[in-house]
């Protein structure tokens, strides 16, 4: 029996739509939405109900997502064969000072400046100039959609938190399974030094996708699609 591919959501939220990857579509997968806490540990207990029926999975995570996916894996899940994580991150991920205090220390907007200032402020800070150039292109209005859709004021503050306190540089060792570290060329929000500590993962790969930003799962499927069947084809035939 195949494994079963579990998707775990980005920071927004919103359950994958795997229409655009066909190419994953010969393995059964799981689409779940994604709760919000604000702290990776407080997780585990989604994970162990997403997981618990099942044999084996693969976790395939983006962005915060990603991360997660990446913390599950350190506790060593039986059933685990591999991981796929995109534009991830193993400490906060915020580069800018300014941006960090107002995450950590501003004020909790919610309502009205929640959704007309805050969102669109985030879903500029994701934008690449490549977003636009992919097979499926994106643009800043899709990821105001998205996240207004999808990320109420307190999931979004919650995750935010849970981002900004993370740190995954104890637990990355203790990742004994085939992991694909999947990277765009354009990451306007992950600093270079929260990105960095993954390759401390034993088996990890990196695959950078040429004229791609964060939002590279959105914009560029197809190139993104096949980045991960070549990886799982490869390392579940092993």
């Amino acid at each position: 029996m195949r494994p079963t591919l579990i998707f775990v959501p980005c920071f927004s939220g919103a359950p994958w739509d795997l229409t655009p990857f066909p190419m994953l579509h010969v393995w059964p997968a799981l689409t779940p939405s994604l709760p919000a806490f604000p702290r990776f540990a407080q997780y585990t207990d989604w994970f162990r109900s997403v997981t618990s029926s099942l044999s084996t999975y693969v976790l395939i995570g983006d962005s915060f997502g990603a991360s997660l996916a990446l913390w599950w894996a350190a506790q060593r899940p039986s059933g685990l064969l591999a991981v796929v994580a995109s534009g991830g991150f193993a400490v906060n991920p915020l580069g800018s000072t300014a941006l960090r205090w107002w995450i950590e220390k501003g004020p909790r907007l919610t309502g009205w400046a929640y959704t007309y200032g805050v969102v669109p402020f985030h879903a500029r800070i994701l934008a690449s100039p490549f977003d636009t150039t992919g097979d499926h292109p994106w643009t800043i209005a899709d990821t105001v959609r998205l996240f207004r859709d999808w990320t109420p004021a307190p999931a979004y503050w919650a995750r935010a938190e849970a981002a900004c306190a993370v740190d995954l540089r104890p637990d990355l060792p203790r990742i004994t399974v085939p992991t694909l570290i999947l990277t765009p060329t354009d990451d306007r929000l992950i600093a270079t030094d929260a990105t960095t500590p993954l390759m401390n993962i034993p088996q990890a790969r990196t695959e950078i996708l040429p004229r791609t930003g964060h939002l590279f799962r959105f914009s560029h499927p197809t190139a993104y699609g096949q980045a991960i069947k070549r990886f799982l084809t490869e390392v579940l035939e092993r």
